[in-house]
């Protein structure tokens, strides 16, 4: 009977509004990339995430490593408390004819195609990773926009010395100075660096689990009265963050001094160029993140 919950789930959402191809093809979703221009050198699975019948962000979802490479959205000051987290799932990478909004769970257990097509809740629970957001929902404005980045097609395996400590500096930090110096739309993508070997997964190779995670924003119209520690963090900005304290020190150094709990997950600021460098080597292919390098006017 809970199976069957499971299938009507799906039915239901199928049947209250048209399908539609949201899997697949970044089309639908161009306006979360700068210059409707989605980043160039990585392969993946295009997802343009919808809550609520509205686009949210966009994602690059690796299927066989079932977590996404990277999500890209457009900032938006945040207000109220973050919302509780009712976790959902994407649809259309179980059943393509599905409607393409993101759904919760069903209790009880799951449709096997989904289980098969992405990570789920089982994934994490006991694990010794947390769901790493790579779109934050401190970043979003609106209740609904920060509920939808709520879903396992948005996360990914993430150290909790690295989520609750120097990655949520980092975002904190992005949302301070955007809020403060950005006069127009900040075009950001946060996505990952993997291993270079194979064997780190969640559950007997289900689920990736990334080295780093890295995020860069474009913010082409801003307040020219910056603050010398601010300046190089116009219009482009990058960074790195370890997400194993076990890895080498020649993309972020380790800070031996800080507190133990965070120790080894340290974030690299850079420049745009020096991440694009860092991703080229690892993915072995030329990246570039944002049009242009967010040098045209918007």
């Amino acid at each position: 009977m809970l199976r069957l919950h499971s299938l009507l789930a799906l039915a239901l959402v199928s049947c209250c509004c048209p399908a539609a191809a949201d899997v697949g093809d970044f089309a639908p979703c161009l306006q979360f990339f700068y210059s409707s221009w989605p980043p160039k050198g990585l392969t993946g699975t295009p997802i343009c995430q919808r809550y609520n019948n509205n686009y949210q962000f966009a994602t690059l979802y690796s299927r066989s490593r079932r977590s996404p490479w990277f999500s890209a959205y457009v900032y938006t000051v945040p207000t109220g408390k973050r919302p509780s987290s009712s976790w959902k799932f994407e649809p259309q990478l179980a059943h393509p004819e599905a409607n393409g909004n993101m759904i919760p769970f069903p209790p009880g257990p799951l449709d096997q195609n989904v289980v098969e097509s992405q990570a789920v809740n089982p994934d994490y629970i006991n694990s010794s990773y947390t769901r790493g957001h790579l779109n934050p929902s401190l970043h979003h404005h609106t209740h609904e926009g920060r509920c939808s980045t709520f879903t396992l097609t948005n996360v990914v395996p993430q150290k909790c010395g690295s989520n609750d400590g120097p990655w949520e500096n980092l975002e904190q930090t992005v949302s301070q100075t955007l809020a403060a110096y950005c006069l127009g739309q900040a075009y950001v993508v946060t996505g990952v660096i993997p291993y270079r070997s194979d064997g780190h997964w969640l559950r007997n190779h289900r689920v990736a689990v990334p080295e780093y995670m890295w995020s860069a924003y474009c913010c082409p119209k801003y307040n020219d009265s910056l603050p010398n520690h601010l300046k190089t963090h116009f219009p482009t900005y990058a960074a790195v963050g370890r997400n194993d304290p076990n890895s080498t020190e020649e993309i972020v150094p380790v800070n031996k001094t800080v507190k133990k709990t965070f120790r080894g997950y340290d974030v690299r600021q850079m420049p745009l160029e020096t991440l694009e460098m860092y991703l080229e080597d690892r993915f072995s292919s030329v990246i570039r993140v944002f049009y242009e390098r967010c040098t045209t006017s918007d």
